[in-house]
């Protein structure tokens, strides 16, 4: 296999197996084999009925404000009815129908049936080998099953949409509002810059670290499993190499060696003065979890933590991987066997040590919490399992799950009448949620820009940021999410963390970042015989970027350079792969919309990238389909 060492023109450290476009094609593995249990289980759902039915039961109802109809769907009810004849269905028929519906689908059998139809399509269709088919499908079935009657194929949802108003209400990802306080919002104030000498925290940001309990050294990198180098994986042909010990530039996790090496090497980036730390711990074998996989995963590596970082206090954010089925977070009045309570309360017990009792509460009832770790800094742990797209239980009910943004307001509102400034952290980024809690989150930071000092994300494995603007004109940068690259090698890249330097514990503080560092193992030089690991400061920011600050506006230029200047942007995509880019090059379509992602902290927002290409609009999805690694 062909090696690099370094990247010409650039003097970082590089290497890798070449992947190519597979990168790509490997990083959406996982999305489509849940599209394809989603889509099975839509397609079998109407054949799955058992011999017996029980003909009534009262509807379940959920508060929704009524809605149109989404356009889309509008678009298509003419035709399906006339293709299924639906004319003819009464409104007390149809509420009757998806009863049956919704009792039958609930029984053991039905459950059962629908697996099997669903597993024998992911395997026409081929979307994964038959083993992960037949696992993920037995994994997700009750839960799906779940949902879809309590949501879809509700009598109120399901008649509503075919029939109309008159017979309930479709309200599934509609649109919504939370209120924010009639407290008049303050003239803008950008922070001064600190004082010579003033007091700099740093703060250890760790994300995304992944652990594979089945690593195992010498498997085939390049399986047809979802992940490899694993317990399962087989051996590659003679002509490649098998997996590095500490770890490799594949669809792969990593083995615990390497995250205690991580923690064990910390000494040089620190001292720190506080760790963030937003999730996804397990591996992404996620067609085989269980609840005790993922309950050990959470030990073990949170034991890790406090075995390496001592006194230093971490606050951890839930990411979408700690739960199975993966992306499965019911809101907190989903009760019972299907509840995320044996997941929160494991957190709680193991995460007591770092927090207070208040934040150990609500962190039980929805996995997000605040609390002050210093006088004059409130920090804001949110669960963006709520905002996800891939959260399959938001079909039930999508209107600002658990209540959390509303609980974020009234945290922020608290903060400004203090006086302190707010860190938020979080797994998911905003940019990346659903749209209606995407366009909140952004409303209350422009609501929020003078207390909000920092913005803290991980999820997507690569090193990005997203600016956000004023919402009257969408021209001011106002605040900035940082977005931090990942421990985990998946896809391709090399482990890595990240360092924050913010303005200090002072009184008057700002508290935003001045500056940050990233930090990565060579796989290539850890891989050699002989070699022991070595972690390197990657780059600085500020000094790599030319930035006059850390503030939103240097970001905002940055972008904007970017589109010009070619051997920036290239610096910038070697630095967004955490040293190890794809082979094949990043031409104009994927540097616009990779540029067009580091302006749009919004979803499902084509103006906020209207200026990168000003003849015509510009929307990133179309332009080029970034790969997911997450």
């Amino acid at each position: 296999m062909p090696r690099r060492g370094v990247s010409p023109g650039q003097g970082y450290p590089s290497s890798d197996r070449e992947q190519g476009s597979d990168r790509s094609s490997e990083a959406s593995s996982l999305g489509r084999l849940w599209m394809a249990l989603g889509l099975a289980l839509a397609l079998t759902l109407a054949l799955a009925l058992p011999d017996c039915l029980v003909l009534w039961v009262p509807a379940e109802a959920h508060p929704l404000p009524p809605q149109s109809h989404p356009a889309r769907l509008s678009r298509m009810l003419p035709q399906l009815r006339d293709t299924f004849g639906w004319w003819n269905l009464t409104c007390p028929v149809c509420r009757v129908l998806f009863t049956v519906v919704d009792i039958g689908l609930k029984q053991e059998s039905s459950v059962a049936q629908v697996g099997s139809m669903a597993i024998k399509l992911c395997n026409l269709l081929k979307i994964a080998p038959p083993a992960v088919c037949q696992s993920a499908v037995q994994l997700f079935q009750g839960d799906m099953v779940e949902v879809w009657t309590r949501s879809v194929l509700s009598p109120s949802e399901a008649c509503g949409l075919l029939l109309g108003s008159t017979c309930g209400h479709w309200d599934v990802f509609s649109s919504w509002n939370i209120s924010l306080p009639a407290v008049p919002k303050p003239p803008p104030q950008p922070p001064s810059p600190p004082a010579p000498g003033a007091p700099v925290s740093r703060i250890l940001f760790l994300t995304d670290l992944h652990w594979d309990h089945d690593y195992l050294e010498g498997a085939d990198p390049d399986c047809v499993d979802p992940l490899c180098c694993r317990q399962g994986s087989g051996l590659p042909p003679t002509s490649r190499p098998g997996a590095g010990y500490w770890g490799e530039y594949s669809k792969c996790d990593l083995p615990l060696r390497t995250l205690e090496s991580l923690l064990s090497g910390l000494g040089p980036a620190g001292p720190f003065d506080m760790v963030y730390w937003t999730g996804d711990i397990p591996a992404h074998n996620v067609w085989q979890q269980s609840r005790q996989d993922q309950l050990r995963a959470l030990t073990t590596i949170t034991a890790l933590v406090r075995k390496f970082l001592g006194p230093v206090p971490v606050y951890p954010a839930v990411g979408n991987h700690e739960s199975t089925p993966v992306n499965g977070f019911p809101p907190p009045f989903i009760e019972g066997n299907y509840s995320s309570s044996w997941l929160y309360e494991a957190m709680a017990k193991a995460w007591e040590p770092w927090l207070p009792a208040e934040a150990l509460q609500s962190l039980r009832i929805g996995g997000f919490y605040a609390l002050s770790p210093r006088p004059g800094l409130r920090l804001i742990s949110l669960n963006m399992n709520f905002c996800s797209r891939e959260n399959f239980w938001l079909l039930i009910n999508s209107t600002d799950p658990a209540g959390q943004l509303q609980w974020l307001v009234r945290e922020l509102q608290a903060a400004e009448d203090r006086g302190d400034k707010v860190h938020i952290i979080g797994h998911i980024p905003p940019g990346h949620c659903l749209k209606s809690w995407s366009w909140n989150y952004y409303r209350i930071v422009a609501r929020y820009e003078n207390t909000l000092a920092g913005q803290f994300f991980g999820h997507t494995h690569v090193d990005e940021f997203e600016v956000f603007y004023d919402e009257e004109t969408l021209s001011r940068p106002l605040a900035v999410a940082f977005l931090a690259p990942s421990a985990t090698t998946y896809i391709s890249l090399n482990p890595g963390y990240r360092v924050y330097q913010t303005d200090g514990d002072y009184p008057g503080s700002s508290h935003v970042v001045l500056d940050h560092e990233t930090f990565i193992l060579n796989l290539t030089q850890a891989n050699t015989p002989g070699a022991t690991p070595h972690w390197q400061r990657l780059y600085r920011a500020r000094e790599t970027y030319g930035l006059p600050n850390a503030l939103p506006a240097a970001w905002h230029d940055l972008v904007y350079r970017m589109r010009g200047d070619t051997r920036l942007f290239q610096t910038f995509w070697f630095l967004y792969h955490k040293g190890h880019p794809p082979s094949e090059p990043c031409r104009l379509p994927c540097r616009l919309a990779t540029l067009c992602a580091q302006l749009s902290a919004r979803a499902d927002s084509p103006a906020l990238c209207r200026h990168l290409v000003p003849e015509s609009p510009l929307d990133s999805h179309n332009l080029w389909p970034r790969p997911l690694f997450c």
